[in-house]
């Protein structure tokens, strides 16, 4: 007996202008369909994805086939450690995730207009059974508007902001001599660019492609769906009392089913006005043979509630159908496969149907561009609102685009990902700030994270300025010291061997702007007052006008020492001087200049606290691109923590301001550079 050969029964003419032709005449259009990512819809957003497929699948004349096909195959992550600037711990991080499994999902979407025989055709006369095929002559009329509907089918689905459809070329279909198209993945089962053709077995064993067994559930039967559908539905490990993580309704089988897999899904688009006259003339027949069985008596109802639903609603009648096609190369895990597909299938509250008789020919239905050899017999009617709720409307976590970001990883399959959480959501508008909040309890690894985040930061040319309590981040910082040889890396804290000290008076070519006297005032006035204290304008004047002169004295005599010792002095011996000297005398209930000597002389040599404000390690802060703050010996010293609070408000701020000034400059040079090569383009036309 001669085998039969598949190019005797391969049901495909050609691909042409990117469409699929069969042998019958059915034009196919393929896509790429990009999904919102896991986790990140809300109900609103899940009815407007749902009403955006219900709308693009109205504009489809009769006799077409929707069937969107969801791929779910196991790869192995693979490092990327080939940059040659990658620090020891990005690498590590990279060689730890090698070979880890996780599921890829890529989902195609086909669209192909048949015919009324064809579409009513059943699974004895599929092209997979026949002895040959005759192909038919293409309505050109039919045809053009078929693809006019295509597009506009395209434009309400990208119109919705949230489904991307990418129409597919005919390399992609087909392959090249290079890559594979896919019609050939999908005759091997495999998403792989390396994958090549397979034999298959068709026998009472059941499918077989190359290597891979091949279990398939089914749902065909109205009797087999829950009595209550929704677009999306309650994920409960990640949902609490008063939140809900919500996802598509069809995602126990997609993402969450850890198998390879493919996710079919069918709509078949009919005449609903003939659909609905041949449900009249049924449910008269059930009406007169009523007396004779309940079962009759019953349909009936059903009947009438089927059509008093598309008559009340203005529902278009369609038919539908929707099988999960698992495999494995192992037959023990196939068995442990069969049971978590129909046991997702029951948590959608649908009956788990393992269908032997026909899988070969959905098999063969599956197959791009040839939905119009799907049995008629494994679909069941419905209405197109119902049927779409049966879609998986979203994806496994991606990249950014975005070249600046964070290495996290998927909590599903714990793949590490690429994620910009700064800036793509501000240029998306997501956001308006870049704030970050991070709550846990004790030993849930806030420090651990935050360590993670700007370490990465970092090593991107971020500047980082840390106020911490524990010494979460001294082994970090250390790290960052011996990267940079010492030149970076400045870590702040107190002890009494080494007590933490700043000169606030010091700026590295002795310019003060009007924010770094302010703050300078702001330091001494809370040195000078308690909490209680109210601080009057003549005090707050004068001491911002002593500051004003002390910076113009030392900028005009550098060989003064800038620090709070010769601060003092110039406040005890010039200025106590010019008060008294002044036409206008400043009494002292206005500025009691004896009583802030008085108060702050704990601060000055040889005092308390002489340390303090007269650093002799003239740190710039600004041009350090790591800073650690560790106040946590300090928190509770009324006179300490005010002043180091202070100087980490005045280094934050200036950063904050010099690079703003940075950025605007390097904005206007380029716009300058363009307007310049715009005036130079001018002369030359």
């Amino acid at each position: 007996m001669k085998a039969a050969t598949i190019e005797s029964k391969f049901p495909l003419l050609a691909v042409e202008h990117d469409c699929i032709i069969s042998k019958d005449a059915d034009i196919t259009v393929a896509f790429k369909v990009d999904l919102p990512e896991l986790f990140t819809v809300t109900s609103a957003e899940y009815e407007a994805i749902h009403s955006a497929w219900a709308k693009a699948v109205k504009v489809l004349p009769e006799y077409c086939v929707v069937h969107k096909q969801d791929w779910f195959v196991r790869e192995n992550y693979k490092p990327a450690t080939d940059k040659d600037d990658m620090s020891f711990l990005s690498r590590s991080f990279e060689t730890h995730f090698n070979e880890r499994p996780f599921l890829n999902h890529s989902c195609f979407l086909f669209l192909t207009k048949t015919t009324k025989e064809r579409m009513r055709m059943q699974s004895n006369f599929s092209s997979l059974c026949r002895g040959n095929i005759i192909p038919k002559e293409v309505n050109k009329d039919s045809s053009v508007k078929f693809l006019e509907a295509v597009g506009q089918f395209e434009r309400i689905v990208n119109d919705s902001g949230f489904i991307t459809l990418t129409r597919l070329k005919s390399d992609e279909i087909t392959g090249t001599a290079d890559n594979p198209g896919l019609i050939e993945k999908y005759f091997a089962l495999s998403l792989d660019n390396t994958t090549c053709l397979q034999d298959m077995e068709l026998g009472a064993d059941g499918l077989r492609v190359g290597n891979k067994l091949i279990c398939l559930h089914t749902l065909s039967d109205a009797e087999d769906l829950p009595g209550r559908i929704g677009t999306e539905m309650r994920y409960e490990k990640l949902s609490t009392d008063r939140s809900d993580c919500l996802l598509s309704f069809a995602s126990p089988v997609g993402l969450l089913l850890s198998c390879d897999h493919v996710y079919n899904q069918y709509l078949f688009i009919e005449d609903s006005a003939e659909n609905l006259r041949k449900f009249e003339k049924s449910a008269r027949n059930m009406q007169s043979l009523s007396r004779y069985s309940r079962g009759n008596q019953i349909n009936k109802e059903w009947i009438d509630q089927y059509l008093n639903e598309a008559h009340s609603f203005g529902l278009t009648s369609i038919r539908a159908h929707f099988n999960v096609m698992a495999w494995s190369e192992d037959a023990e895990e196939l068995k442990h496969i069969r049971n978590d597909v129909g046991s997702q299938l029951a948590l959608m509250e649908c009956k788990p149907r393992h269908n032997t008789v026909d899988a070969a020919t959905l098999y063969w239905a599956g197959m791009p561009g040839n939905a119009g050899d799907f049995p008629s017999e494994e679909s069941f009617y419905t209405f197109i609102e119902p049927a779409l709720c049966f879609f998986t409307e979203e994806t496994n976590y991606r990249n950014s685009v975005s070249p600046f970001g964070i290495k996290m990883a998927d909590r599903v399959s714990g793949k590490p990902l690429h994620l910009d959480i700064s800036d793509l959501p501000m240029r998306k508008g997501i956001t308006t700030n870049r704030n970050k909040f991070v709550l846990g309890p004790s030993g849930s690894g806030k420090s651990f994270f935050m360590n993670h985040l700007v370490r990465q930061y970092w090593e991107q040319g971020t500047h980082v300025v840390l106020v911490d309590t524990g010494n979460s981040y001294q082994g970090l910082c250390e790290m960052v010291r011996r990267k940079t040889k010492g030149q970076d890396g400045i870590y702040f804290t107190y002890t009494e061997e080494n007590p933490i000290s700043f000169n606030p008076f010091y700026t590295d070519d002795y310019k003060f702007d009007v924010e770094k006297k302010d703050s300078i005032k702001t330091l001494l006035l809370t040195l000078w007052k308690s909490e209680d204290d109210k601080v009057s304008k003549t005090e707050s004047g004068e001491l911002g006008s002593a500051v004003s002169a002390y910076i113009q004295r030392i900028q005009d005599d550098r060989s003064i020492v800038p620090s709070f010792n010769t601060f003092y002095e110039y406040m005890r011996d010039d200025y106590r001087r010019e008060l008294d000297e002044r036409e206008i005398k400043v009494s002292k209930e206005d500025f009691n200049i004896d009583n802030m000597l008085t108060t702050l002389r704990q601060y000055y040599r040889g005092g308390r606290f002489d340390f303090l404000l007269n650093s002799q390690q003239n740190i710039d802060l600004l041009n350090k691109s790591f800073i650690v703050f560790e106040i946590d010996s300090i928190k509770e010293n009324k006179e300490l923590f005010p002043v180091v609070t202070i100087i980490i408000m005045e280094a934050f701020i200036k950063k904050m301001r010099l690079f703003a000034i940075s950025l605007f400059n390097r904005h206007l040079t380029n716009r300058k550079s363009r307007i310049g090569n715009d005036l130079e383009t001018s002369e030359v036309l």
